[in-house]
């Protein structure tokens, strides 16, 4: 079975900085587009950003120009280097691999944004 596994989640003060990463395993024939995205307390989980497999990305207005998506496809890993981060960046951030058949959702690891 695939699995994805997300790592990097942890407490930090505004103005701070995170990285988070997700990575694959198990029997993959192909990832195509990976996504990133996060869910606060009493809210709607909203998308954050995307990176297609040719490295073409999209991100969130609230996050355009503080956070950087990125892959590593040889190790089959996304990540999200998050810049600048503000006490509303507070959620739970989710990794979403789209794969041939649909598409597989991390764990969740929580990102914390306080002083």
């Amino acid at each position: 079975q695939v699995q994805l596994v997300e790592s990097g989640g942890g407490l930090v003060q505004p103005g701070g900085s995170l990285r988070l990463s997700c990575a694959a395993s198990g029997s993959i024939y192909s990832i195509n587009t990976m996504r990133w995205y996060r869910q606060a307390p009493g809210k709607e989980r909203e998308w954050v950003a995307d990176i297609t497999k040719g490295g073409r990305t999209n991100y969130a207005d609230s996050v355009k120009g503080r956070f950087t998506i990125s892959r590593d496809n040889a190790k089959n890993t996304v990540y999200l280097q998050m810049n600048s981060l503000k006490p509303e960046d507070t959620a739970v951030y989710y990794c979403r691999v789209d794969l041939a058949l649909g598409f597989l959702w991390g764990q969740g690891t929580q990102v914390t944004v306080s002083s």
